[in-house]
């Protein structure tokens, strides 16, 4: 008896559980195909499983990296972090969650080790994992709220110079709801923050200023 078939039948029936052939990802992909070359373009997948369209977003992205920054590693790490971070996901199922987590890491790990080789930095391995923690969660994309209850809150993931990222973090309702631009998912609602010295979303929360090496210690 095999059952994975009987636990894929039934999540089918209690929760509508589908997943999409690579082929179809990658020709629903090529639609946006300027979107998934852009560094900075954030994409948002409800009820994205275990990371189908999220994955090949990150293969695109991290190809465009590596194009443009292969030959500094300093460029390579904060330019990846800063493609990873733009990746977003609300998934029901908590196994989802951690097998879309795991899948991300991997792909983003993999191709950091290969450019790496032996001088990678563990730091910047951590803070990878540590930015997939905050922006794949496991919530309801139809009531936009967590298990619990409480909103789904997103972390936004700026790379301001260097390798100094700033960190907001928002509920996504309300971004939802204010949000003019279905592009991109922190544009709405801007006001001049004088210390990254742009124009940014007003944030339920924000953080200071920190190497991205060292983002996993703002939990």
């Amino acid at each position: 008896m095999d059952h994975k078939k009987i636990k894929s039948r039934e999540r089918v029936a209690t929760y509508g559980e589908v997943f999409t052939s690579e082929k179809e990802v990658a020709a629903m992909l090529d639609l946006v195909e300027s979107q998934t070359k852009r560094i900075e373009a954030t994409f948002l997948e409800p009820s994205c499983g275990d990371g189908a369209f999220l994955s090949e977003i990150l293969k695109r992205k991290l190809g465009i990296v590596k194009n443009i920054y292969q030959k500094s590693k300093y460029d390579y790490e904060r330019y990846s972090i800063l493609a990873l971070s733009t990746l977003y996901g609300v998934e029901l199922l908590p196994d989802n969650v951690q097998n879309c987590r795991e899948r991300l890491f991997s792909i983003w790990d993999s191709e950091y080790l290969k450019l790496a080789g032996n001088s990678f930095d563990e730091d910047c391995r951590k803070a990878a994992s540590f930015i997939l923690k905050k922006n794949i969660l496991l919530g309801d994309a139809l009531t936009l709220r967590t298990p619990d209850g409480g909103p789904i809150i997103f972390a936004e993931w700026s790379l301001i110079s260097g390798t100094k990222f700033k960190r907001r973090d928002y509920d996504l309702h309300e971004l939802i709801e204010s949000s003019s631009n279905q592009l991109d998912l922190f544009d709405q609602d801007l006001e001049f923050d004088p210390e990254a010295r742009t124009f940014i979303p007003k944030p339920i929360r924000e953080y200071p200023i920190t190497d991205l090496k060292e983002l996993y210690l703002n939990d």
